[in-house]
C-alpha cells in the first residue's frame, strides 16, 4: 500500500497513517530537517513522540529507514504497533531465529520494508555486511543515544562503532534521539557520530 511514499508530505503521513492531527513541539522541526536529509539530535523526553520523529520521514523518503535500538522488548512493541497501521517494519535482534531473520533480510534487501529496527551488535557481523550494503537505506536512526557517550550512566562500548554506519551510507539521513542527555553527553553523542 505504501508504493512511492517519497512524494507524501510529513503532515499527511502523521495524519493518514498515525491518526495525529498535528505535531508536537519539535517534532515537526526535527522531522522536516531529516526529511531535507540533514543531522539531527533529537533530545525529547519519554512519552514527547520520539519515535515518531523517525517513523515518519521513514515513510516520506524513499528507501529503508535502519532504527539501532538496544531495547529488543520495545523493537517488538513498536514494530507490532507500526504493522497494526499498515507499515512495513521488522526487527533483526538475538531473538529471531534463523529462518525468520533470513525472510527479513530478503524482504528488505528487496525494498518491502519502510523500517528496520537492529540491535547494534548485530551490525558488524561479517554476515549481516553484505546484506546491509544490499539496502537503499533513506536515514539511520540511532535511539537511545546516549548509550553511546561514556560520560552517562549506560554506557555501551557496540555504540561507539555506530559512527561506521553512517560512514558506510553517507548519502542517508541520519539522526540520534535520546529522552535525557546532560549538555556534556549532547556533545559527546555528536562527536562520535561526527
Amino acid at each position: 500500500a505504501h508504493e512511492g511514499m517519497g512524494t507524501r508530505n510529513p503532515q499527511d503521513v502523521l495524519r493518514e497513517v498515525f491518526g495525529y492531527p498535528e505535531f508536537r513541539p519539535y517534532q515537526r522541526e526535527a522531522v522536516e530537517l531529516v526529511c531535507a536529509g540533514r543531522s539531527v539530535l533529537v533530545v525529547l523526553p519519554t512519552g514527547g513522540g520520539k519515535s515518531l520523529v523517525y517513523q515518519v520521514p521513514a515513510l516520506v523518503r524513499e528507501g529503508v529507514a535502519l532504527v539501532f535500538s538496544p531495547l529488543i522488548a520495545l523493537m517488538k512493541d513498536q514494530v507490532d504497533q507500526l504493522r497494526a497501521v499498515g507499515v512495513r517494519a521488522a526487527f533483526l535482534n538475538s531473538t529471531l531465529s534463523s529462518g525468520a531473520r533470513d525472510a527479513i533480510c530478503a524482504q528488505a534487501s528487496r525494498g518491502a520494508l519502510d523500517l528496520l529496527y537492529v540491535a547494534p551488535e548485530g551490525f558488524f557481523t561479517e554476515r549481516s555486511q553484505s546484506f546491509f550494503a544490499s539496502l537503499r537505506v533513506s536515514l539511520i536512526a540511532v535511539d537511545e543515544a546516549h548509550c553511546i557517550s561514556e560520560w552517562g550512566h549506560e554506557f555501551r562500548p557496540e555504540y561507539r562503532r555506530l559512527a561506521e554506519v553512517f560512514d558506510r551510507f553517507p548519502k542517508s539521513a541520519r539522526m540520534a534521539l535520546t529522552a535525557t542527555a546532560t549538555p556534556a553527553v549532547q556533545d559527546d553523542i555528536c562527536a562520535q557520530l561526527a
